[in-house]
């Protein structure tokens, strides 16, 4: 799909790429091969090859005549990446690497003819001392010494093929190096940055075919003389679905037109906060609408027993959630870090100015600050229907920035190490980003007359809301001294459950002491 014309390909944009996703995603496990070819397996070339490895290899790879495969992830090696123990060593000509090693959990594994590597490899640095480093390299089944195991027995995207990949002195030639010697790890998260934006519309195009079928059994089914659709509890589950869609494609358009501008600007926070959002999102819509058929869900005789398992994965595949947060919230925090030392170096250095503005600032917000970003009013980007929203999203952005100001000056560098701290900033800067690409998408649907774009307004205004809400009480957990703050009970918690390795509570019906 994204191959350049000239090597065979269809040379389609990234807003185009999102489009097709939308139609993949109806079967999860062709989306899932199709993603591995087209969005890891070979995107290491299109992104990083020299262009003798383009027109080599991207032909073959955009006709289907070589399928493509991913190569990252080892037994000990899965969100650690950089911990990987596959070996490249160069040989005493200098003219290929012996490749040793083993992968797991590789889509298209036993399909595929060539493969992106990564490998440990003995580099030289500036001051002539020897350091592991890890180096992408471009493998050919065909060089000999490439075997794979038995397809691996899923949960879910059964389909799909799953296996181990081995390496045994496998030759390969020095020129299908991907990038430089040593630089493989900025390839590999460059490649998966690269695709997960996708996920968005693959996602929302999901919720859309789960919507229209559920509604059509929630319209006809009859319970207590009422159709489904007529009863309260049910009616939400469709508006949860309806919102969840809207703004997982709200998400992954805006990011995608982004990614398509000249220059190709580094969306990866962004296509991070997409992943995350929609994965959780349709994980939650498919358990819904599984619950709309309730006994009848649970069949196999109908999809959405296969649609909960395969979207299981999601959660876990192209960075876990859990490490994304991580990612997102340490990748602002850090750009924030910078700012705030600035400020306190003139401080420091005696600009009163700068001092006098950060004490007005904390007595404004003490009572209370009218916050004006320029988005509302007569003079906003904003649609008028849409004006709570926007406010809301205005308020919750400036004592965001405050918040994380306090966190910056109470942790420092230590604020790494807060992974609950964490995981509540990138949770709330999630709901802004979406906040974002909600309003700005609803506003220009009003702006240009499209149809329903009243249905836009008011699925925007609902989740704009309760993300709203949620940032709030996110931002006051995040106070020092804070009621809503369990994290230390949490941990404490957790530490006497694995000191145990077990649940540690007598049973109710124990009577002994």
């Amino acid at each position: 799909m994204q191959i350049p014309e000239e090597y065979g390909g269809l040379g389609l944009s990234n807003t185009m790429y999102a489009r097709l996703g939308e139609i993949t995603s109806l079967d999860g496990s062709i989306a899932v091969t199709l993603a591995a070819h087209q969005a890891i397996g070979l995107k290491g070339i299109l992104i990083a090859g020299t262009e003798e490895q383009k027109a080599k290899y991207l032909p073959r790879l955009a006709s289907g005549e070589h399928i493509a495969a991913f190569c990252l992830t080892e037994p000990g090696s899965g969100s650690d990446a950089a911990s990987i123990q596959t070996r490249a060593t160069l040989s005493e000509d200098g003219k290929y690497f012996l490749l040793n090693g083993s992968k797991v959990w590789i889509s298209n594994g036993g399909l595929a003819s060539i493969f992106t590597v990564f490998a440990r490899t003995e580099i030289v640095d500036k001051d002539g001392q020897k350091k592991d480093k890890i180096t992408a390299f471009i493998v050919e089944r065909d060089f000999g010494g490439v075997t794979h195991g038995k397809p691996e027995d899923k949960l879910g995207i059964r389909g799909s093929n799953t296996c181990e990949v081995h390496f045994e002195n496998t030759k390969v030639p020095v020129e299908n190096v991907i990038g430089e010697v040593g630089g493989g790890f900025k390839v590999a998260m460059n490649i998966l940055n690269s695709g997960r934006f996708s996920m968005g519309s693959a996602s929302a195009g999901m919720i859309k075919k789960l919507i229209e079928m559920t509604s059509e059994y929630a319209c006809t089914r009859k319970q207590f003389n009422k159709r489904l659709s007529q009863f309260g509890l049910i009616q939400e589950k469709f508006c949860f679905m309806a919102v969840k869609a809207y703004v997982m494609e709200s998400m992954a358009y805006l990011t995608a037109g982004m990614m398509d501008r000249p220059g190709f600007p580094d969306c990866s926070v962004e296509a991070a906060m997409v992943k995350v959002f929609s994965s959780e999102g349709a994980w939650a819509c498919v358990s819904e609408a599984l619950q709309i058929l309730g006994g009848l869900g649970y069949m196999k005789d109908y999809p959405y027993e296969r649609y909960l398992r395969d979207t299981r994965i999601l959660l876990i595949f192209e960075g876990t959630n859990e490490i994304l947060r991580l990612y997102i919230a340490l990748t602002g925090m850090q750009h924030a870090g910078k700012i705030l030392t600035d400020k306190i170096k003139e401080i420091k250095k005696g600009n009163v100015g700068v001092a006098l503005g950060e004490f007005v600032n904390k007595m404004r917000d003490s009572m209370g600050r009218k916050v004006d970003l320029g988005l509302v009013g007569d003079a906003g980007v904003v649609h008028p229907s849409l004006q709570e929203s926007g406010k809301k999203l205005e308020e919750n952005i400036y004592y965001f920035g405050t918040t994380v100001r306090g966190l910056l000056t109470r942790f420092g560098k230590t604020i790494v190490e807060e992974q609950l701290v964490l995981k509540r900033v990138a949770d709330i800067v999630i709901n802004l980003y979406a906040m974002t690409a909600a309003i700005s998408r609803a506003s220009r649907s009003v702006s240009i007359g499209l149809r329903n774009h009243d249905h836009e307004v008011l699925l925007t205004n609902i989740f704009c809301t309760e993300a709203y809400f949620k940032n709030n009480y996110a931002m006051a957990q995040l106070e020092k001294y804070a009621d809503e703050n369990l994290d230390d009970s949490i941990k404490k918690a957790a530490k006497q459950i694995l000191e145990k390795r077990s649940y540690i509570c007598s049973h109710p019906l124990d009577r002994t002491f």
